[in-house]
């Protein structure tokens, strides 16, 4: 069994192709490699959870029906996940679930009763693998034709695509920098072979996701038992300061998440 216990996933541009706002499950388009690397992680024991920022609901573009009904296909499609957890808040709200903060994988890690320094997060933007570090958990940045390239060049690893990136966590957190096309994936998970870029090791499951209001107290989840469970510390709290805030939005360049 890998060494790893859970990776948690972003969704628009990481497990499916990135459509502003959808509500339509119809509209669902797995990326490729997306299906083998969930299944490939679940064959060797490892959980395997969603991770996703829907700014859409806040701004009155999407309800958390439809979130529900595109996580429901996704699950079809891709799945199943064992935990799904949803920030619906807006980049202005303030919460501590909206990522880059990290309520969004710390929930998702105590669900599957997994320390965040042994759960790795995969996304396409710099905001995944920030939350990542920021809850004590490993991130991996897969780039895609909207990744900016500071956001590459900042990633403390990175992997060409979705299954390069699942297959080298099956031997372990990665342990060290690897930029795309300088050399193989793979090296940058034996150790000593590059700089320890500091990718944060800290001490430190539900097939839909409930979504709260975006004026409410916090994100809820499903937990699988159709009851649904707020996730603890994402209240409406002090706001991200400068930079951070602009990551947390994550809305402009045409990314809106």
């Amino acid at each position: 069994m890998s060494p790893v216990r859970a990776v948690f996933f972003d969704r628009d541009g990481t497990l499916v192709h990135d459509v502003p706002y959808n509500g339509d499950p119809e509209r669902v388009r797995p990326v490729d490699g997306a299906r083998e690397a969930v299944a490939l992680l679940r064959e060797h024991g490892v959980g395997v959870g969603v991770v996703t920022n829907q700014s859409g609901v806040a701004r009155g573009l999407l309800t958390g029906t439809d979130v529900r009904r595109v996580n429901r296909r996704i699950d079809e499609l891709v799945g199943p996940f064992d935990v799904w957890a949803v920030c619906p808040h807006g980049p202005e709200d303030g919460c501590r679930c909206r990522k880059p903060q990290p309520g969004l994988v710390l929930w998702a890690a105590g669900r599957v009763r997994a320390a965040p320094a042994d759960c790795v997060v995969i996304g396409d933007i710099g905001a995944d693998v920030e939350a990542a570090g920021r809850a004590g958990a490993h991130g991996i940045l897969v780039p895609n034709d909207r990744t900016r390239p500071q956001e590459t060049a900042a990633a403390p690893h990175v992997a060409p695509d979705l299954l390069t990136a699942v297959r080298a966590v099956l031997d372990g957190p990665p342990r060290g920098s690897c930029l795309v096309n300088e050399r193989p994936f793979e090296a940058a998970f034996t150790t000593g072979t590059a700089t320890d870029a500091g990718a944060g090791a800290g001490a430190r499951t539900a097939a839909e996701t409930g979504v709260a209001s975006a004026t409410g107290a916090g994100t809820t989840v499903a937990t699988g038992t159709g009851r649904s469970e707020p996730v603890p510390g994402t209240g409406q709290r002090t706001r991200a300061p400068g930079a951070a805030r602009a990551r947390a939005a994550g809305d402009t360049g045409g990314r809106p998440r």
